[in-house]
């Protein structure tokens, strides 16, 4: 396939000036988890001057409805789609600054660099003429980072139809090809007794220790995380269970009413959410019953493990297209983290990759893009468009 590709074409087409203005562009508007909506706007401006159809779903977010563009070849074939999020950690701002052949500023990283990637993608495909089927859609949304959002644009994007055959999400991931990845629930736990705080010397023999529970409670859930390793997969690794935090009173010497403690539990196999909840909640229920306390738990799933066939049409589609750009395939390997990707694989049941720019320090305040980065991205990102678009529709 990749000896049909347009690769000198895509290379020339790349405008380096207008590609920095674009994520320079979005950079510069705040943007932090459910408060996108200015970043919307900005982008919903951009792809109106470029002459492109914008769409404005409010997809569960009437704050910050969504941004939508089509590109269509005129002839019936599969539609690649790259989902894109405009909201960043809640971390101070930080302006946009070019600097080294770097592009710095909040959302760098993480995404705006990698939206801009999928803007100037869609500006060559146009302007080259060279999708030869099929079409490419760009989502755009808020409520991806957590814990602040609950992915619900994407969601609402998905129940509506605003979907491709394949999706791209262009994240900070560029060292291998994510064909597998974990699962992930961000659990919170709260352990509470009865009665008021009460000063160490005139707590009764028999007062519920909440602390002390929570001690326990955190070496049973290592000794979960340490038996869970053996629920393995070849790409994505094994299952964990990581404490984060615990926090218990106000003082040294009172003795607390509630204790909390806040971790990640993640998975390999697709479907595991209800039996990851029972056996977390038989082993509080048990400590629980031991130590005379309350213990409460709060799941907040972030996405479901997935798994793309490695032989599918758009594993292909990409691998030539980054072998025609850089001289090489990636190799194959598992997702570290959990983005849109992993919900668009569970709710939508298309085949999802990540791939951005080579960026560094994102959800930091010193967030960065090489430029360099930002071209080859979006080469790749406008060759695996031709590819995967050459294909026969499903």
């Amino acid at each position: 396939m990749s000896n049909h590709l347009p690769v000198t074409e895509v290379a020339v087409g790349v405008d380096v000036a207008r590609l920095v203005k674009t994520a320079t562009d979005l950079i510069e508007v705040p943007s932090p988890t459910l408060s996108a909506g200015d970043a919307a706007e900005r982008l919903e401006s951009i792809l109106q001057k470029d002459g492109f159809q914008v769409e404005r779903p409010i997809a569960d977010w009437p704050q910050a409805p969504a941004v939508v563009v089509r590109l269509d070849s005129g002839n019936p074939g599969k539609i690649m789609q790259f989902d894109t999020h405009l909201d960043t950690v809640h971390l101070p701002f930080v302006p946009p600054r070019e600097e080294g052949g770097n592009l710095y500023g909040s959302g760098a990283a993480d995404m705006k660099g990698g939206l801009a990637c999928c803007v100037e993608a869609l500006r060559i495909l146009r302007e080259l003429n060279c999708l030869p089927s099929g079409g490419v859609l760009l989502t755009a949304h808020d409520h991806h980072e957590g814990p602040w959002g609950d992915k619900r644009q994407a969601m609402a994007l998905i129940r509506e139809g605003y979907t491709g055959d394949a999706a791209l999400f262009p994240e900070y991931l560029a060292s291998h090809l994510p064909i597998a990845g974990r699962g992930m629930a961000i659990v919170e736990i709260t352990v509470q007794r009865d009665g008021n705080p009460v000063h160490e010397v005139l707590r009764p023999d028999d007062l519920p220790d909440v602390l002390g529970t929570g001690i326990e409670l955190a070496r049973r859930l290592k000794d979960l995380g340490k038996e869970i390793t053996t629920r393995t997969n070849p790409y994505s690794g094994h299952d964990s269970f990581f404490l984060g935090t615990i926090n218990c009173g106000e003082i040294y010497n009172q003795a607390a009413t509630e204790c909390h403690l806040k971790g990640t539990r993640r998975w390999v196999d697709p479907g595991e959410e209800p039996t990851i909840r029972s056996e977390i909640n038989q082993l509080l229920e048990e400590i629980a019953s031991a130590s005379n306390t309350r213990i409460d738990v709060e799941f907040r799933i972030s996405g479901d493990a997935f798994q793309v066939d490695p032989d599918d049409a758009f594993v292909h589609a990409f691998q030539d297209a980054h072998s025609a750009i850089c001289g090489a395939t990636l190799p194959l390997a598992g997702k570290p983290f959990v983005d849109d990707g992993n919900v668009y694989s569970e709710f939508a049941g298309i085949p999802v990759l990540t791939h951005g720019p080579a960026s560094t320090g994102a959800h930091t305040v010193f967030e960065c893009v090489p430029i360099s980065e930002l071209v080859r991205a979006t080469k790749v990102f406008a060759l695996t468009a031709v590819g995967y678009c050459s294909q026969e529709e499903n």
